[in-house]
């Protein structure tokens, strides 16, 4: 198969380098070094920007597309342009094609949810965005699915959970603290890629997926925990309201420390998704090694 991953950044690399031996790969950045990472990774790079239609002719023809462009962490108007609009063009673009894909996955993000003070939600959970930024988007899922029956592609939406993994242990925001309660939800980036994998080869039909790990983890047990891995002393937590009582926060940014969820992978798992990291006890394994070699772990005591 032939297969064009648009936003080839930290998890379309890795599902690239799963897929390159077994089908062809085309990447897709719109930076220079962004194409040098495709190609160090060992397939095509094709430099295109997502949000430019006159650019989405360079991509080749594909079986099956990957729509992983981020928004680069910017605002609700960036996120828009990228997931909605961007998103749109793509979609008509290749549906507009002698040779439309078999395949589309969408790789969507648990924001969705908002707040369910702490409950469980799985795939039939109604959505309730409190951001303008996962307003835009639930609003880019809706265009997503609606495209996919209008134009006759087989496609699929992938909720991530936060992402973790090389590069991305982010361990001195847990050890050095103060650490804000709540709960993590979260999935290593090997097994992101490889839901994605999974969805793509397995021929899954299941329109929407949760991609997240089976254990959604709390704030400050997680924190203990890594800093008993790591030999050092347990940060200092706070509560929810103590870290809003700093007053340094955006509206955003408060909303996100009010939304609390526990996001249940029973679907993935029911469809037969192997998980390489089930937990984050196996996810930080390498990081609490790397840590530990060079900190000399209970000597930092």
């Amino acid at each position: 198969m032939r297969v064009a991953i648009l936003g080839c950044g930290y998890v379309g690399l890795e599902l690239g380098r799963r897929l390159r031996d077994d089908h062809e790969v085309v990447g897709v950045r719109r930076s220079g070094a962004g194409c040098a990472a495709i190609e160090d990774a060992g397939f095509e790079a094709v430099r295109a920007d997502v949000t430019d239609p006159d650019d989405l002719s360079r991509i080749p023809d594909a079986d099956w597309v990957v729509f992983a462009a981020s928004s680069g962490g910017r605002g609700a108007a960036a996120a828009r342009e990228v997931y909605v609009d961007g998103q749109r063009a793509v979609l008509r673009e290749f549906a507009g094609r002698g040779a439309v894909p078999d395949r589309y996955v969408y790789t969507s993000s648990t924001g969705v949810y908002g707040d369910h003070g702490g409950g469980w939600v799985d795939e039939e959970t109604p959505l309730e965005p409190t951001t303008e930024k996962t307003e835009v988007l639930v609003e880019a899922e809706r265009i997503a699915r609606e495209e996919f029956h209008e134009r006759g592609i087989e496609g699929q939406v992938a909720r991530f959970a936060g992402l973790y993994g090389p590069d991305r242990y982010r361990l001195e925001r847990y050890l050095e603290g103060p650490v804000t309660a709540g709960y993590l939800n979260m999935i290593h980036r090997d097994d992101a890629a490889g839901v994605v994998e999974f969805l793509l080869e397995e021929g899954i039909d299941a329109e929407v997926v949760l991609a997240v790990d089976d254990e959604p983890a709390d704030k400050h047990a997680f924190a203990d925990w890594l800093a008993d891995e790591c030999g050092v002393e347990r940060p200092p937590k706070r509560t929810k309201q103590e870290r809003l009582d700093a007053g340094d926060l955006s509206r955003a940014a408060e909303r996100r420390i009010l939304t609390s969820k526990r996001c249940s992978n029973d679907r993935l798992r029911s469809l037969g998704y192997e998980f390489a990291y089930p937990t984050f006890r196996e996810g930080y394994g390498a990081a609490i090694e790397a840590y530990t070699a060079t900190n000399g772990g209970d000597e930092a005591r």
